[in-house]
């Protein structure tokens, strides 16, 4: 049995940290811990926070071995360095120690759960010098939960050591907060990722490219477990040997050559070289989203180095070199434009159901807007008179708007315009019932033609000012007024055909007509028909 071959693990769980010196990037903490340590002032609880895979549950098992170890001679107290070798220690690495307690509040969520800690540390531990009880995800503790936990963690025996971990901090309630000493686990510096892979690859016998590290390095986001994931992985798919291209093909990442190419094309207005480009990359299996935000990364690359930012050690010196170009030649105002262009459109592709063609517009979309004039320079040209301010009159009207805009000359353009706007039935109001004594706009004055009820001539007048005030954008006088008025305008066309048809019966032929035929009459004959003849 004893010859058996181990199982796999894999490098996340291979490489957990078995001491605080392993523990990368969070020397704050560990600092803190050795001084509390060393002066015997230890809380009674710990929260961790942070992100993930950036070692909570880890500190949390080392903490319980610094509390428990008793050293290689079996005599040793609390110590910052655990010397690994002791029982306790052994025990709390291979997870099988009696007083030191693992839970999972996403699976033990409820009162009950908590009520079986609360009932066992009323009773000293079995055989360590704490009894210390680790629960992971604790905001996933129920309200009721939270609140029975809330005495025992404020007195908890002199024993007991209750440490938390978890990712949303924010929904840990403040009156557990308050009982807790709290760290804040920094996310892992890039750089140091880096190095951290490399020692890990070099442990395991593995060559592993300095670019192919940044790169792995960069796609953890500052957590060590996610990068050990990511080079277990690449380990795999390049069968003992990891190249950059071998990484960048594993994860879809734009090369960032290309993307430096492409930046080159989109800052020259190149629009089919960019397009050429695109392809390209979407052919190698690139997604339109992380080519989008790889050019946001070298935009930001090149703010830095215009504003004089300190280095970034995953940067090659080509890429130095070309945001250090480009930052030279570029102003600010443009940068942040094309800042702004390009992350307008990756919100785009995430939403667009073809992202491909979303990306294509989005680029096109800069090269064009570099050729829009600079505010700040149109104005100085305005200033200088370089080039003149447009008149009003000589602006560009458009039909619909210019006509909705424009006040009517005359009573009738204004029935008329309500007639065009669908009110059909106020324009009709106001040509038979009402004549007109003045028309000012804004201003109108009006007086009933016939007996009309005050409260349908007010409703009236209401109906027409809402309408004004819409099409107009101001607001109109409209009034009854007892003054000398005008006929109606109905009246107004029943006098006009009334008179067409006097002046058709006085022509000589009609009345030759009517004398021929006594008994004729003359019908089917009116204004409209006139007009459209």
């Amino acid at each position: 049995m004893s010859d058996s071959p181990q199982p796999y693990r894999v490098l996340a769980r291979k490489y957990r940290p078995q001491s605080f010196d392993e523990l990368i990037g969070q020397e704050a903490m560990v600092k803190t811990l050795a001084n509390a340590i060393a002066r015997d002032r230890l809380a009674h609880s710990f929260l961790l926070t942070g992100v993930r895979g950036v070692g909570k549950t880890s500190t949390a098992r080392l903490i319980a071995k610094a509390l428990n170890c008793i050293g290689p001679d079996g005599n040793g107290g609390p110590t910052i360095n655990p010397c690994g070798v002791c029982e306790p220690c052994r025990a709390i690495a291979e997870g099988r120690h009696i007083d030191v307690v693992e839970m999972d509040a996403a699976s033990h969520t409820g009162v009950d759960d908590v009520r079986e800690i609360i009932e066992a540390v009323r009773y000293s531990a079995v055989s360590a010098r704490y009894k210390v009880y680790i629960i992971d995800e604790v905001h996933m503790l129920s309200k009721n939960a939270f609140n029975a936990l809330l005495k025992t963690l404020e007195e908890p025996p002199a024993h007991v050591k209750f440490l938390f971990a978890t990712t949303e901090v924010n929904k840990v309630p403040i009156t557990v907060l308050s009982r807790c000493q709290r760290f804040d686990l920094r996310r892992i510096p890039a750089d140091m990722l880096a190095a951290h892979f490399g020692h890990v690859a070099e442990q395991e016998g593995v060559e592993v490219e300095p670019e192919a590290l940044a790169l792995i390095a960069r796609a953890a986001e500052g957590s060590a477990r996610d990068g050990l994931s990511i080079l277990d992985q690449a380990i795999a798919h390049g069968a003992g040997a990891v190249t950059a291209e071998q990484v960048r093909a594993m994860l879809g990442l734009s090369d960032r050559g290309a993307v430096r190419n492409l930046l080159g094309l989109l800052l020259t207005g190149d629009a089919q070289g960019t397009l050429a480009a695109v392809r390209d990359q979407y052919e190698l299996g690139v997604e339109p989203s992380a080519l989008l935000r790889g050019l946001l990364e070298a935009v930001h690359g090149v703010t830095r180095a215009k504003v004089g930012g300190a280095r970034d050690p995953a940067q090659s010196e080509e890429e130095r070199e070309a945001y250090a170009d480009w930052a030279a030649r570029l102003g600010h105002a443009a940068i942040h434009r094309l800042w702004q262009l390009l992350l307008k459109g990756l919100g785009e592709v995430h939403n667009a159901p073809m992202p491909l063609e979303a990306c294509e517009m989005a680029l096109l979309r800069v090269i064009h807007a570099a050729e829009l004039p600079d505010p700040g320079q149109l104005i100085e040209k305005l200033a200088s008179g370089e080039i003149a301010a447009p008149r009003a009159a000589e602006a560009p009207k458009a039909e619909s708007q210019g006509e909705l805009l424009a006040m009517p000359a005359s009573f009738a353009e204004l029935v008329q315009r309500l007639e065009k706007g669908g009110k059909h039935i106020l324009a009709h109001q106001l040509s038979d019932d009402f004549r007109l004594v003045s028309y000012a706009p804004p201003a109108i004055r009006l007086q009933a033609a016939r007996a009309v009820d005050a409260q349908g001539i007010e409703k009236t007048l209401n109906e027409l000012r809402a309408f004004l005030k819409s099409a107009f954008k101001q607001g109109w006088d409209v009034s009854i007024d007892e003054g000398a008025a005008q006929p109606s305008l109905r009246e107004q066309e029943l006098a006009a055909e009334e008179a067409l048809r006097q002046e058709v019966l006085d022509a000589p032929i009609v009345r030759a007509a009517f004398e021929a035929f006594p008994e004729a009459e003359l019908a089917g004959y009116s204004v409209d028909k006139q007009r459209s003849a």
